[in-house]
């Protein structure tokens, strides 16, 4: 029994200790399943992780890119803005240079139509005194026989006639006795170009040291003073010259001081509205003084270019008529200390050897600056210039060769002795 009961102990034990190897070998199993699922789980996730975060690095990169190619579309758009601009650009500064050269072009298509336009107004002004002296001189060379007393005596006649003056002519016949002789000229032809070479020479030498330009004050007002007897052109002279100016961007203010003339205000008002440019005004006989110093009030309060004062003409007598010029000089010093900055006497050329006397007494009483010459166009008396630049020493700085605003030029002395003795020299009539 007891063997028995040891067997039996013996198998239970056996049984337990196998049951217990088999429990072992299931938790073993169940170790090492649930470390392998553990480390299958780790490692799915690290390989979720990987991926995610290669997906992640992939869609940053992707974002990246995605963004990159934003800022590329942007600046290719930006580049292809600033390329329109800059042709644009281009284009503006072509078109504009284009412009201005063409204006340019324009400008000086312009201004040699107006130098010609010039010539062809000085030419077309000086067609009756030219023909005077090709008439005159063509007469005097029909009686040419030799060169002797005679023949300077009848040159002399000849050079008054036409209104050179008498002391011009005296002095022009002495200077051609030499010239002749040194010339030896004895023909006709050779005679007749040696005079009018020298009277082409004096006109030229007589302008070496002339001033005949415009002196305008460039930093303020300047005055520009009108004197001259009545009906040489003294208003319309104004009305003229201050277009003129007015055209070239200046600002222009007129005085209408010649208050004793009938009508003279009113003319010069009209010229006035004609051209747009204001007219200071005084009553009829009223001191001319005072509106000169009107006008000289106006124009600085107007900030003005130029003042242009038309004067009278004619007193009760010449010293009456140079006092008052001489207290209108008074007032503008008064104001101005440098103006007037010109006093330009206005001469009628028809009047000839008038013209000479009435240069002589205004340059006697008054500072004249320049003369302007009007109504060349009219006349046959346009050799007076070489007088009063050869005898009064003043420079002619305008002249009137018609009616239009335009015909009233500066004095080209070079221009003017082409014109009037140059088809002479060339053997023109």
């Amino acid at each position: 029994m007891a063997q028995v009961h040891a067997d039996s102990l013996s198998d239970e034990l056996s049984l337990v200790t196998s049951t217990s190897q088999v429990e072992a070998d299931m938790l073993a199993e169940s170790a090492s399943f649930s470390t392998s699922v553990m480390v299958s789980a780790s490692q799915a996730h690290a390989t979720s992780v990987s991926t995610s975060q290669s997906l992640s690095v992939s869609a940053s990169q992707d974002a990246a890119s995605a963004v990159n190619e934003v800022e590329l579309e942007k600046t290719a758009e930006h580049d292809l803005a600033q390329t329109e601009q800059n042709h644009d650009t281009s284009l503006e500064i072509s078109q504009s240079l284009s412009e201005s050269a063409s204006a340019d072009a324009a400008n000086a298509i312009n201004e040699t139509e107006v130098e010609q336009t010039a010539e062809q107004d000085l030419d077309q002004g000086l067609s009756k005194t030219r023909r005077t002296w090709s008439d005159r001189w063509n007469q005097f060379m029909s009686n040419f026989r030799s060169v002797d007393e005679d023949f300077f005596d009848d040159l002399e006649e000849t050079l008054i006639s036409a209104d050179v003056g008498a002391q011009t002519a005296v002095t022009l016949t002495d200077e051609l006795r030499d010239e002749v002789k040194l010339k030896n000229a004895k023909s006709q032809d050779e005679v007749s170009k040696v005079i009018i070479q020298k009277l082409i020479d004096l006109y030229e030498r007589q302008g070496v040291d002339e001033d005949t330009s415009m002196h305008l004050n460039a930093n303020g007002l300047t005055v520009i003073l009108f004197v001259g007897v009545n009906g040489v052109g003294k208003t319309t002279t104004i009305g003229k010259m201050s277009a003129r100016y007015k055209q070239e961007g200046k600002q222009v203010v007129l005085a209408a001081a010649d208050t004793f003339r009938a009508g003279a205000t009113e003319q010069l008002v009209e010229w006035g509205k004609r051209n747009d440019i204001p007219v200071v005004t005084g009553a009829a006989n009223s001191d001319p003084a005072s509106v000169v110093y009107d006008g000289v009030k106006q124009a600085q309060a107007q900030e003005a270019d130029i003042l242009f004062v038309d004067t009278a003409g004619r007193l009760q007598n010449n010293v009456n008529l140079m006092q008052e010029l001489a207290k209108m000089k008074r007032i503008i010093q008064r104001e101005i200390p440098e103006a007037p900055q010109e006093v330009l006497l206005v001469l009628d050329a028809t009047t000839g050897q008038n013209a000479l006397q009435q240069a002589r007494l205004f340059k006697d009483s008054t500072d004249v600056t320049g003369i302007v010459l009007t109504k060349l166009d009219g006349t046959a008396k346009g050799g007076i210039i070489l007088p009063i630049r050869n005898e009064l020493h003043l420079p002619v700085k305008w002249i009137g060769v018609g009616e239009k605003v335009t015909d009233l030029q500066p004095f080209d002395a070079d221009a003017f002795v082409k014109g009037l003795f140059g088809r002479l020299l060339e053997g023109s009539k």
